[in-house]
């Protein structure tokens, strides 16, 4: 008889445990802690100076094209620098344009942000594209004379915005701050 209450009450507590209906857990996303940034000024032969974050490592080629590498965040940008030679409109349309092929995946391009600092004679464009797309930072700075340098974040992973956007604003941070310390040289 013991042995029969037993099993009736091991089954009655199985249906009654089981009464709610399970729900599947949502998909963890790790919440990272970002060092904070200290910045020192490039040293190249280069017509312009800036200044970058001592957690990224700089690499300048032969012309004057650079990569600020983020190993821990496994991220790039791309920075590209071009001389202008009465070409000034011509070279800013095509470095919009390169933004604007991302509006096939980007969820939104909101309008670009601008920076103007007339004494340093820099007139920038920080372009924040949202979604799941190859870059989602791109710059673009220039004296309206005769520099226009221009950069592009990438990472190295499947674009997953949601996953990736803390990392995004982090580095925004080091390209605003490399923005306003841009110093073209005088290369007379």
């Amino acid at each position: 008889m013991l042995k029969k209450v037993g099993i009736l009450g091991v089954i009655t507590l199985l249906i009654v445990a089981c009464g709610s209906e399970p729900l599947p857990k949502k998909k963890p996303y790790l919440t990272l802690k970002y060092p904070s940034s200290t910045y020192v000024k490039t040293a190249s032969n280069c017509l312009y100076n800036f200044e970058y974050s001592i957690n990224a490592n700089i690499n300048f080629q032969n012309n004057c094209w650079a990569k600020i590498e983020y190993p821990k965040l496994k991220a790039t940008i791309h920075i590209t620098y071009r001389s202008v030679n009465n070409n000034l409109n011509e070279i800013l349309k095509e470095v919009e344009k390169l933004t604007y092929e991302h509006t096939i995946k980007a969820d939104a391009i909101p309008s670009a942000l601008p920076y103007e600092n007339y004494k340093k004679k820099v007139f920038a464009k920080l372009y924040n594209v949202e979604g799941n797309v190859a870059s989602n930072l791109q710059f673009m700075a220039t004296d309206s004379v005769k520099h226009v340098l221009a950069g592009s974040l990438y990472f190295y992973a499947k674009p997953n915005y949601d996953s990736i956007v803390p990392a995004i604003k982090y580095i925004e941070k080091d390209i605003i701050h490399l923005i306003e310390t841009i110093e073209w040289k005088n290369d007379n």
